[in-house]
């Protein structure tokens, strides 16, 4: 597998590539998941999304990459699903995740992904003036403007993608 500063490369160079607007936030690799994050470097968690890969559970396999903000969580055995047109589906794990995008998980984005992978974003993002998604490593992060998901290639903007989390 690449090194983390080449895959930070291939990712920039995908945002640079789309004409994207943003940020890298250099990150401690201890405090990439998410709410750890958050906490340390005062991001508040609706504006910070995950992508999370999701496969279906029988061959032939089927992926997709999601992204959803960390204050919801992804309706995997609905939307997901029907999106896909498969029945079961489950979050991929953290080997097939760095097989199939090349990123550990806490540093997973929707750039610079194999371009056969779908790729779905909550229609909540596109709504904010920027959001932090991974930025290829568990070393920094992207501030980004959603706006770059209307013009990207393989991306599919959908409603209820995600849910609310309760509590």
């Amino acid at each position: 597998m690449s090194g983390a500063g080449d895959i930070e490369g291939a990712v920039q160079a995908a945002l640079n590539a789309l004409g994207a607007r943003y940020d890298v936030l250099p990150c401690d690799p201890q405090l990439a998941d998410t709410a750890a994050f958050c906490a340390h470097y005062g991001i508040p968690p609706a504006v910070s999304a995950n992508t999370i890969l999701v496969a279906s559970r029988k061959d032939p396999k089927r992926y997709a990459a999601c992204l959803a903000l960390a204050t919801t969580k992804l309706d995997v055995n609905h939307k997901v699903s029907e999106l896909l047109g498969v029945k079961k589906l489950s979050f991929a794990s953290g080997e097939e995740t760095a097989g199939m995008t090349g990123m550990m998980i806490g540093g997973v984005t929707p750039f610079g992904l194999p371009p056969d992978l779908p790729i779905y974003v909550d229609d909540r993002i596109v709504q904010l003036e920027t959001v932090v998604v991974g930025g290829g490593s568990r070393s920094c992060k992207l501030k980004i403007a959603p706006e770059v998901f209307a013009r990207m290639p393989g991306v599919q903007v959908v409603s209820g993608l995600a849910v609310e989390r309760e509590g």
